[in-house]
């Protein structure tokens, strides 16, 4: 009755009440007619996060200058590695380097961390660090978007794109999914797209180079309307999208551009308002310090606690870690980063929010433990490390292992999709089933593959 009567009207409100109160299934093939695709979602199972800020150290942090003590770097440095050693998949160097840093260890756990985080090493007993983490190709575009996305190539939805597909929004007037990046990494908006899924699920991109929270999202005032007359204007343009609609069962980029359309609309008032961080108290402010990646640090927990799905933060635009001539310069990078990643993490557990909140640290990538020139390293994809808190996840832990020089990953190895369908599983989700299926064939953010890593649960 409800499909007949009214051109089908009736069915679009029905399903848009069911999708509401959450009782349509999660993760459908495609948006049902009339229904908010951000509105929450069931898990498969449940969940033990319901959030997650990537930190995102762009370019290839060293792993064996960072997480990843390797004791026989000092003992042969600048010897040739033993022929049993792996060799690495692109020699740039032939002779193993020590670490130009000290390494100590932190925490009831003794987790050894390097003398470049002493802010994050006081954390470490919330850190789950994972040392043998390997990908695919050791080169910058295809490993960014093998960590962001789970492929080599630009053509796949990124992870918080598939988030939000399957789990929705806690908030709908601010986006789901956010990306901190102060100008344009190596590959760009590809990193965040949505691809194929339907256009709502993008991450929406915030140049934080300038933070004024009356222009950080441009074009959400309008000038000539006021918000009476905009909301008149905005319901007329729905009704008549909505029977265009009626006519066409599943046209997602029609039922997108509705949905981006009110959530503009939304977003006018408390857009403003989460990225007003004067509304914070300097001592918080403090703890996080100047600069923009703090000042990202802080935004992420303040979008993250109004509902916000995924916050992703780039340490800046292009390459940032990729020290090919003088590893020590990782030092500097990592000033800019310590003291605003402990405080996060501080403040998250302050608040009761870490337990729930889980927490990603790393590039696409390790550094080979050989020389590159004199004094740098060069890109390495078959050992390297990225670390996990909050979440349900165990702290105070190693998970896995390189070998004796950290050349390659040969205990509990882990490779990038295994990663994304343990952080999936974390978030309740089974990446087996969390599928959409395109162009004739069902896709998901870990492809064929990925293991989960069960053994760093609580």
């Amino acid at each position: 009755m409800l499909s007949r009567a009214g051109t089908g009207l009736g069915t679009l409100g029905l399903a848009s009440v069911l999708s509401d109160a959450g009782l349509l299934a999660a993760a459908p093939a495609a948006i049902a007619p009339g229904r908010n695709p951000l509105a929450p979602k069931s898990t498969h199972f449940p969940a033990r996060a319901k959030r997650i800020i990537h930190l995102f150290m762009n370019g290839g942090p060293s792993h064996v200058d960072t997480f990843d003590y390797k004791p026989s770097l000092e003992k042969y440095n600048g010897q040739k590695p033993p022929t049993s050693a792996t060799k690495t998949e692109r020699v740039t160097g032939s002779t193993l380097m020590m670490s130009p840093f000290k390494f100590a260890r932190h925490g009831r756990c003794g987790l050894n961390v390097s003398e470049i985080f002493p802010n994050v090493a006081k954390c470490a007993d919330d850190l789950c660090v994972i040392n043998s983490m390997h990908t695919n190709i050791p080169n910058h575009e295809p490993s960014l978007l093998m960590m962001t996305c789970g492929d080599n190539q630009p053509i796949r939805p990124s992870m918080g794109s598939w988030l939000l597909y399957g789990l929705g929004a806690e908030n709908q007037n601010l986006p789901g999914f956010v990306v901190f990046c102060p100008g344009k990494p190596v590959v760009g908006p590809q990193l965040w797209a949505n691809s194929f899924l339907p256009g709502i699920f993008q991450g929406a991109h915030i140049n934080n180079s300038s933070l004024d929270p009356k222009s950080v999202i441009p074009h959400l005032h309008n000038g000539s309307l006021t918000r009476a007359a905009q909301r008149e204007q905005l319901d007329l343009l729905k009704q008549l999208n909505e029977m265009h609609l009626a006519q066409r069962s599943g046209d997602n980029p029609l039922e997108a551009r509705i949905q981006s359309l009110e959530m503009a609309f939304r977003m006018q008032f408390e857009a403003q308002d989460v990225f007003d961080l004067s509304k914070e108290t300097q001592s918080t402010r403090d703890l996080y310090g100047k600069g923009q990646f703090g000042e990202a640090c802080l935004l992420s927990r303040r979008l993250l606690e109004r509902g916000v799905r995924m916050v992703q933060i780039f340490t800046g635009g292009g390459q940032p870690w990729d020290d090919h001539g003088d590893a020590t310069a990782h030092a500097a990078k990592a000033k800019l980063v310590d003291q605003p990643i402990a405080a996060l993490l501080t403040d998250l557990k302050r608040t009761g929010m870490l337990d729930d909140t889980l927490v990603l640290w790393g590039g696409e990538f390790g550094r080979t433990p050989t020389a590159q020139g004199a004094k740098g390293r060069d890109h390495h994809s078959q050992g390297f490390t990225v670390w996990l808190a909050g979440g349900g996840v165990k702290g105070g832990m190693t998970y896995g292992a390189t070998d004796e020089f950290g050349i390659a990953a040969v205990e509990k190895r882990t490779h990038v999709h295994d990663l994304h369908a343990t952080m999936l599983h974390l978030m309740g989700l089974d990446h087996e089933k969390l599928t959409y299926r395109y162009g004739g064939r069902d896709f998901r953010l870990t492809d064929v593959h990925g293991k989960v890593a069960k053994g760093i649960f609580t």
